[in-house]
Formats: C-alpha cells, structure tokens, sequence
C-alpha cells in the first residue's frame, strides 16, 4: 500500500487510545545498531504511559501488540514511524528525520512528520526489468519505501521464449515475443497507474526501455530509464539511478508552476497571507501551492481554521510546521503541491496560494 493511501487510512482512525512513536534512524552499520536501542526505550516508554494513563487490564491486547514490536535496521532510512492501537498496526519508514525521539499517545495517530514528508517529497515507483523478473518498488526520492506485491507483481521471468529449435536463431521472432512480454509488463503496470496515480521510472537496457515504449498503452506515465547494473543491483543503488531522474523532472515542473503562480497575479487569485492559505486549502479553493523548501512555520491552533505563530514547538497540540498540513489539504483534494529551492518563488512569497476561484 502506498504512503498516500496509508496517511489517509491512518488520518481516518479514531480509538482511544492512538500511540505513535517516531525516532530518527540510520541507513548503515554500525549507527543503526544502536536504533534498536533508542526504539526499545521508547517502546518502554509508551507501555509506561499506556498502563499509567488507561490500565494494564484494560489494554492488555494492545500491550501485546506492543510488546510484539520487531524492525529490522537493515531497511532503516532516516526515521522510524509506529503507529499502534486496537485495530492498526502499522511501521512505516521515512527519507525525512524528525525534530526529536518521541511518543504521542491521543485518540488520533500524529502524522505530521509523514505529511510533511509526503507533501515535500516525491512518491513514485521504480520498474526493475532484470534477467530473474519484473519487480515493481514504492519509492520516495533517493529511497525504496517497501517492494510492490499483488496479483501481477513481481513478474517471473520472461516466459516467452522461443520452444522451435529450427527458429532459433530468428530475430525478428525472439523481438516479437520479447514485446509480448513487456506488452503484459506494461498492462500490469497500467493497472498500478490507475489505483494510485504513480509514474514509473524503469531500471533496464535501452534495446528493452525502447520496446516497452513502442507496445505501452500509455507511455505518458513512464518518467524515463536508467541502464541496469547487473554488478549493482543493490536497492540504494537502484533508488539513486530513479533518484536522478526524478530530480531534473521536478526542476522543469517547479520552474513552470512558479511562472504560472505570476502569470496569476494579475487575476487576483494569488494568496501569500499564511491564515488565508490555510483557510483557503481547508475549503478546498486551492489549485496550486509553492512552498520554498526552506520556510516553516510553528503553530498553535486556536479554532477549526486559526492558529497563532510559535517558537516552543513542545506546546501540547503544537504543530510543528502549518505548511505540511496545508499541502495535505491541498494535495488530498487532488490539486498540485510544490516545495521548491528554486529563489524565483521569494519574489512573490515563500509560500503562495493560486486558488482556483
């Protein structure tokens, strides 16, 4: 499943009580040895608070589940997020530290660190056309979030192949059903395209890139290629390959949003006020925000739509940063979210609203 459909599964939830416990991790030996540590303790701290706050009798299959807890930190990336409680049982990995190690106990989940990365990153999927398979991986910007698997994925090899030995140097029949493979690779892909609006960058030779794009239904959805390393076939390796491509992708969008954000000006429906982009995004009427990656803001709600500037971020009920939950709002409404590095953005704003009416 997908971060997106996660976070909103997740955002749904409501049970008392909710424990989400998040901490910073490490991608390498011999650092990631001691997350295992730093995730204990916090495991001991949030059945401390569980028996404190609700009883050990009372949540005693929840202290199970608890207790049950395993991660392996061979897959760590920078942080660690689990959320808990009687119907959910969820790890999830993050590309984004966090501000501090923590447990939250409420009867919701805290999913603004996987907001904000979620509306600060990119979501995409990497294709690997190997020699074994097909292998189809959720990744977000240089990392692999976790392998693909349904009912088309992963793909065994290729298993048309030629079975008449008098044909068998034939080139023209080995092309054709090399295309009939790739042509059942590409429905199969089409169909993930459909349920979760991912595009795909696929890692294969440039001889089986080109046929995939001559047989695709559509070959819009395909960012581009990178050759395949048989040597290296190591999964940081694929993501930085996917990685590269995905980064200039994103530098020509960024560039042509902010352009559209000030050919917008002059209609009046450009917003920069930080309170009326939220309220705006919570209505619905945003259809492009552009936030520089470098801005952040702390609040602290005051009503369903107002908030007050903080520094102390440790406040209960703080947000951390309003502009992860304001991308939320804007990106669970279907409409586009940019964070961008690019300085042009400051000459209107660090973060602008075009609204759609």
């Amino acid at each position: 499943m997908i971060l997106r459909q996660k976070l909103e599964i997740l955002g749904k939830e409501k049970s008392t009580p909710c424990i989400s416990i998040s901490l910073n991790t490490h991608r390498t030996r011999p650092d990631n040895a001691m997350d295992i540590i730093a995730l204990k303790k916090l495991l001991k701290e949030a059945e401390t608070r569980i028996i404190d706050e609700y009883g050990k009798r009372a949540q005693a299959p929840l202290l199970t589940k608890l207790a049950e807890i395993e991660v392996d930190e061979s897959l760590n990336l920078e942080s660690l997020h689990i959320f808990l409680s009687s119907e959910t049982d969820e790890i999830m990995r993050s590309t984004v530290s966090v501000r501090e190690n923590r447990v939250q106990i409420s009867d919701t989940f805290a999913l603004h660190p996987l907001i904000k990365e979620y509306s600060r990153n990119e979501e995409y999927a990497i294709l690997l056309l190997s020699q074994s398979g097909v292998n189809l991986c959720d990744a977000l910007n240089d990392g692999i979030v976790e392998e693909i698997a349904n009912e088309d994925f992963p793909f065994p090899e290729n298993q048309h192949y030629n079975t008449d030995s008098n044909k068998s140097s034939d080139p023209d029949l080995l092309d054709n059903l090399v295309r009939e493979f790739l042509n059942k690779v590409d429905k199969a892909a089409e169909s993930v395209h459909n349920e979760t609006g991912f595009q795909f960058v696929v890692i294969c030779t440039e001889d089986n890139y080109s046929r995939l794009m001559q047989v695709s239904d559509r070959p819009s959805m395909y960012h581009g290629y990178a050759n395949i390393d048989y040597n290296s076939m190591a999964r940081h390796h694929i993501a930085k390959q996917a990685w590269n491509i995905v980064k200039e992708l994103q530098r020509d969008r960024s560039t042509k949003a902010i352009k559209e954000n000030k050919e917008a000006i002059g209609k009046g429906n450009v917003l920069t006020d930080l309170q009326e982009i939220y309220r705006s995004a919570v209505d619905g009427r945003g259809d492009l925000l552009m936030v520089h990656q470098n801005f952040e803001q702390p609040v602290l709600m005051t009503g369903d739509d107002t908030f007050k500037f903080i520094v102390d971020t440790t406040k209960p009920d703080a947000i951390d940063d309003i502009t992860g939950n304001i991308a939320w709002e804007v990106l669970s409404k279907k409409r586009r979210v940019f964070f961008t590095a690019q300085d042009q953005i400051k000459d209107i704003g660090e973060i602008v609203l075009k609204t759609r009416y």
